[in-house]
């Protein structure tokens, strides 16, 4: 199988599902790393690493969703429930713009009070005040939300977000894009279908975006390889995904609990997403989840991009990961590995090489 596989990487010809759950599941690790390896060469062959300088912004931990697998959500009547002020939020920026950060993620929850005009508003005062940052912010479960809230249908919601400031949007709450799984880790959001809906008119509308897979909680081998192969086929009619980002499920304070992925079963689903996402330029690498060892190990396993410097996390922290990289120690790490370290904006263009 393995020569085949091989044979038709070399080839130029996609691989097809048999082949994917084989890899996944029984195929040798270090053979899988090398063939990963071997295309992240080919398609980054200046041996560059990049990263971003960001903040993730959690404008609010109330949340409708009440994902079984969130530490972070607070229902709305909670004594710990917040709803940060416009002015809160203008500070967080303005200290990203002071350690020469390009990069806002905002994101928060599914509050069941806040409409268009609210984040139209917001939006626009950042980028009069800001004008330098790139929105790169909500998701699609979030976009999905105003809309019904604002009584608008997801095109015009996601345009009308658009004219007022959102540059790009994440691809958060993919989780993993098989509803049988969405129906038992976090059964209150939108299905994988209107997750690609939010994606693809995102793409349309000249918006830039990401995709990501939280993986470890309850999918099969064969659920990760649909997700792969459904991020795949977005990609062939868009164009429009600039990365991928796996990372694993946290299980601490969480009401789904259990056990997450091991650093091997990383590796080897970060490895097969470099080799089926052959449409997709870049792979990132989840030190945030898996701390900077294992960070480094993944830029021999198909990755490229150590993703933001994260100047606060609170959602994964939340579930008791709290792995911390400065600016400083991130470009140490991708020099340590024998890489150029490369500061990028949102659109992976290359602001600066170390």
């Amino acid at each position: 199988m393995l020569e085949t596989i091989q044979e038709n990487i070399a080839a130029g010809q996609p691989l097809n599902r048999e082949q994917a759950l084989w890899l996944l599941t029984e195929a040798d690790l270090l053979a899988v790393g090398k063939l990963a390896d071997r295309i992240r060469r080919r398609r980054h062959p200046h041996g560059r690493v990049t990263f971003v300088v960001d903040r993730n912004v959690n404008y609010t931990n109330v949340c409708e969703s009440r994902c079984k697998f969130c530490a972070f959500y607070r229902d709305v009547e909670a004594a710990d429930a917040y709803l940060l002020e416009p002015e809160a939020i203008f500070a967080k920026i303005a200290e990203l713009v002071e350690h020469g950060g390009t990069q806002l993620l905002m994101q928060g929850g599914l509050h069941p009070a806040l409409k268009i005009d609210w984040f139209e508003a917001l939006f626009r005062a950042v980028k009069e005040r800001f004008p330098q940052v790139q929105v790169h912010s909500l998701s699609p479960a979030e976009v999905m939300h105003i809309a019904r809230l604002s009584g608008l249908s997801m095109k015009e919601c996601l345009r009308r977000l658009q004219a007022a400031g959102l540059d790009s949007v994440p691809g958060g709450g993919a989780e993993v894009l098989v509803d049988e799984v969405r129906r038992e880790i976090s059964p209150n959001k939108i299905g994988w279908r209107d997750w690609a809906a939010v994606m693809e008119e995102a793409h349309r509308l000249g918006m830039r975006t990401t995709a990501t897979m939280m993986f470890g909680s309850r999918e099969t081998p064969a659920d990760i390889v649909e997700h792969l192969f459904r991020v795949r086929d977005i990609q062939a009619r868009t164009g429009g995904f600039t990365a991928f980002i796996p990372w694993t499920f946290q299980p601490s304070n969480t009401e789904l609990g259990g056990e997450t992925a091991s650093g091997v079963e990383y590796l080897r689903v970060l490895a097969l997403s470099r080799i089926l996402l052959d449409n997709i330029a870049n792979i990132q690498a989840s030190w945030v989840t898996q701390g900077a060892m294992m960070a480094q190990v993944a830029l021999f396993f198909g990755a490229n991009d150590l993703g933001g410097t994260m100047l606060e996390e609170n959602v994964v922290a939340a579930a008791g990961c709290a792995f911390r990289l400065s600016i400083d120690e991130i470009i140490e790490l991708a020099r340590g590995a024998g890489f150029t370290p490369a500061k990028r904006n949102t659109l992976y263009e290359i602001l600066e090489s170390y």
